[in-house]
């Protein structure tokens, strides 16, 4: 289910679903071919013989030579914890209860994301917007400005800059990126460490180190001294979402009037720095952009036989240029270049200049622009976004360090409630709020279908429709283990993470398969349920230990690993190794305790012992009916062919109603 979620997080769990698939149907072909025939040439026979070992062939209390010392330690005590969790039943299933519950807190406390957005990779990009009207000489000079000083910053080591640029070929908009110095020269890394270590500097290791955030923090600090300049600064993204993708959190209102909207938006704006956690908020769209509006007198252009087309490609050439008017060749290199025709600035610039223009006439002759049309200055939208047939404006902003998106955009959207917005104008998410929303929704589904299948599955192989729903208790019971470790670490509940819960619960699960299946085949050779319980647990507490410390230490190099987008992949390994290494304990104890509890669920002859003297008295009262209809009615000699002769009432009938019916071989707790 999880390889064909249908969002973006679908099409990245795609490839880990498929490898996952195709990975564990090799070591199930491995484990039936390739192992035996390696331990048919590597164990010796000496060693068979010493150990055995204990289980169901085996006595009790036979052991390996090699489970000794700290191992025999661990199984004595995992021992006693289990008797006592045996004589305690309804005690451990309250604590598993409390456990599971105690996921909705935990839920709510650690923070939730779509991806990290505080990640370390050496390199981040820096926005700047203009106020509307500013022209690119002027943008270009403050560009480089702001280049400079940002090169100054500590810490950074190449910085490429361009103005201009932007949606639309927007000229106030300016871009910025910064690369700064690699994580092996400002972070703590065993390869650093060891470097110094061979200098003679080992110290050198721990000192003077910082956080790409550090930097980008004190970018922010160097940008606010360029007001009215709004500057952005954020990590590269890994893809975009379209829009305003490339920024944390894009938020849209939408109605049907640009300056309410714009209103609105700005009043939005403020309220977001107040909120907190939220930084480099800015909107799409902005009402003052000057314009020099043209009306033309259509009438009058009419008569003197000037056609719109001719007034606008006039101005056309003289304001926005011609780039095809002729072209220079210059015969020193053999080159040839566009020349491009236009007024200047000063003049494309002024109304009463460009009313003397002149333009061709139908009639013949050239018409003066001045007696067609009127130049006025105005201001008016660079753009208009539209959606739903609703215009539309979009605030954006980027989150600031020790914030989450999740818990940012509800803040946001309380904000926006409290504005009290007429029923016209409404609010929507986009980029990756939207994403993360989709994607909660998505793994609720995946997660129920897989534990459906795995049901399935289950049922089919141990034939029973009990031993599954023991099997699958073991999930949730690592869930909040899996939350604690993210909130302790500081870790957020992201994409990454959500794979690591997926790992999570296939090692959680087959631990539980590998102590329901032992039992049962102890059992199955004519031992004691509580006996076979505890022998079976112990037995399969060396395999289920050895699982645990191999996927904890696979996952090490995750956890401590360096580098860029190191983050990312941490919190798979966070979710991983605090999940397995904390709810193993009560996993080890809670599923030999809930195989009893629904053993007795099950067990057909303890629910009759409880039902036969309820249900028996309608069953007396049907009896005696019957035989007092049988006095009445005499009782034929000889019965038709393939009737039932009638037989007077009898005592003895009631009491095989009462006699208990017990199962041979079933035994109660």
């Amino acid at each position: 289910p999880v390889s064909f979620m249908s969002s973006i997080s679908g099409r990245f769990l795609y490839q880990f679903g498929i490898t996952a698939a195709v990975a564990i149907m090799v070591s199930l072909l491995v484990s039936f071919t390739l192992t035996p025939m390696m331990s048919s040439r590597l164990l010796r026979v000496e060693d068979v013989a010493k150990g055995g070992g204990h289980g169901a062939h085996g006595e009790p209390g036979a052991t390996a030579g090699s489970r000794g010392g700290f191992y025999a330690w661990l199984d004595r005590g995992y021992t006693h914890l289990l008797k006592f969790s045996m004589r305690h039943r309804l005690a451990v299933s309250v604590i598993a209860i409390a456990v599971v519950a105690s996921s909705v807190p935990l839920y709510r406390v650690v923070k939730q994301e779509f991806i990290p957005t505080n990640v370390d990779e050496a390199e981040f990009e820096v926005s700047i917007t203009a106020p509307e009207g500013i022209n690119l000489a002027s943008m270009n000079e403050t560009m480089q400005a702001i280049e400079e000083d940002v090169r100054r910053t500590p810490g950074v080591r190449v910085v490429l800059a361009s103005a201009g640029g932007g949606f639309l070929g927007g000229v106030g908009q300016g871009d910025m990126y910064v690369r700064i110095a690699p994580h092996e020269e400002r972070t703590v890394s065993i390869s650093r460490i060891w470097n110094e270590l061979w200098n003679g500097t080992p110290l050198q290791a721990f000192r003077g180190n910082y956080a790409q955030q550090d930097v980008m923090q004190e970018v922010r600090r160097r940008l606010r001294k360029y007001a009215p300049m709004r500057g952005g600064v954020r990590n590269a993204p890994s893809f975009n979402f379209g829009g305003g993708g490339r920024s944390d959190i894009d938020f849209n209102l939408r109605g049907p009037d640009l300056e309410q909207l714009v209103r609105y938006a700005e009043e939005l704006r403020d309220r977001s720095e107040k909120i907190g956690g939220i930084v480099d908020a800015d909107t799409s769209l902005k009402l003052n952009k000057p314009e020099l509006r043209v009306e033309i007198d259509r009438d009058r252009a009419a008569s003197l036989g000037v056609s719109t087309s001719d007034i606008a490609n006039s101005l056309r050439v003289m304001v926005g240029g011609e780039e095809e008017a002729t072209r220079f060749h210059d015969a020193s290199i053999n080159e040839a270049y566009d020349v491009q025709l236009r007024l200047t600035e000063r003049d494309r610039n002024d109304p009463h200049v460009l009313g003397y223009l002149y333009v061709p006439s139908t009639r013949g002759g050239l018409v003066r622009l001045d007696n067609l049309v009127n130049v006025k200055r105005e201001t008016a939208p660079s753009r208009i976004d539209r959606l739903d047939r609703q215009r539309q404006v979009s605030l954006r902003a980027s989150i600031a360090p020790g914030f989450a998106l999740a818990d940012r955009m509800e803040a946001l959207k309380q904000a926006a409630a409290d504005m009290n917005m007429p029923p016209a104008y409404t609010t929507a998410v986009s980029g990756r709020g939207r994403e993360l929303e989709r994607t909660f929704n998505e793994f609720i589904w995946a997660f129920m279908l897989s534990i459906i299948f795995m049901y399935m599955i289950l049922a089919s192989q141990f034939e029973s429709l009990i031993h599954p729903v023991t099997i699958l208790l073991s999930l949730p019971l690592a869930i909040p283990f899996a939350l604690l470790s993210q909130w302790l670490t500081g870790d957020t509940l992201n994409l990454y993470s959500a794979l690591g819960i997926l790992v999570l619960f296939g090692v959680v699960k087959k631990n539980s398969i590998l102590q329901i299946d032992h039992m049962n085949n102890l059992r199955a050779a004519g031992m004691e349920r509580l006996e076979a319980v505890i022998q079976g647990n112990r037995d399969r507490l060396r395999p289920i230990l050895m699982t645990t410390l191999a996927l904890v230490a696979g996952m090490l190099p995750l956890a401590i690993g360096s580098g860029p987008g190191a983050e990312e992949r941490r919190s798979i390994a966070v979710v991983v190794i605090g999940g397995q290494s904390l709810s193993l304990l009560l996993t080890l104890l809670v599923t030999p305790v809930a195989y009893s509890v629904f053993d007795d669920i099950g067990n057909a002859a303890a629910w009759r012992r409880f039902a036969a003297p309820v249900f028996s008295l309608p069953r007396r009262a049907f009896v005696g009916l019957r035989a007092a209809f049988a006095r009445k009615r005499p009782v034929s000699d000889e019965t038709e062919e393939g009737a039932t002769e009638a037989k007077p009432f009898d005592a003895r009938d009631t009491a095989e109603l009462d006699r208990p019916h017990v199962r041979a071989g079933a035994s109660g707790d």
